[in-house]
């Protein structure tokens, strides 16, 4: 697997399937920034427009249907993930937090969803919604060094010290 992060911003995202699953991948999408996502109840309705698509989610879809369009996805040059289905997918969602602008996430590839989520319950216990205004502090201080010609190698220090002052991760 390879981490990446992807600006929402600029991708065209779509869900394939119907049920709760389905409505909370298209929720986390949105709540991500997706711009331009898309929820198909019925996997027909995408079909005909696949190539549309940079990713595209597959959720509690009869096997045979998740598999044959998970084929034309990928023959269309669309990423596919297909939900519990690790041998089917070109990426895998990962257990995430969010805080402001810092985004913590877990993958165990597909292989064990149920400790990726024990594991974030345990990082949101750990990393509180303070984060978010740490985060944000730390871009203003960030940008105001960088104006004032800070080198990058001195800036990262003075990040590290600021945290280790401030029991940020003690």
């Amino acid at each position: 697997m390879i981490p990446i992060a992807l600006d929402p911003r600029f991708v065209r995202l779509a869900v394939v399937g119907h049920g709760a699953r389905a409505a909370r991948r298209h929720a986390a999408l949105l709540a991500a920034g997706a711009q331009d996502v898309r929820w198909f109840p019925d996997a027909s309705a995408c079909a005909q427009g696949l190539s549309n698509w940079h990713a595209l989610w597959l959720v509690d879809l009869p096997a045979e249907v998740a598999q044959a369009l998970a084929m034309q996805a990928r023959s269309a040059g669309v990423l596919v993930n297909v939900e519990d289905s690790p041998a089917l997918c070109d990426f895998h969602s990962m257990a995430e937090v969010r805080r402001g602008d810092l985004l913590l996430t877990v993958s165990t590839a597909g292989a064990a969803p149920g400790l990726a989520r024990v594991i974030r319950g345990h990082l949101e216990a750990r990393f509180g919604e303070e984060w978010g205004g740490r985060v944000a502090e730390v871009r203003r201080m960030r940008q105001h060094w960088r104006d004032a010609g800070v080198a990058p190698s001195d800036t990262a220090r003075r990040i590290e010290a600021l945290a280790t002052e401030r029991g940020w991760l003690a």
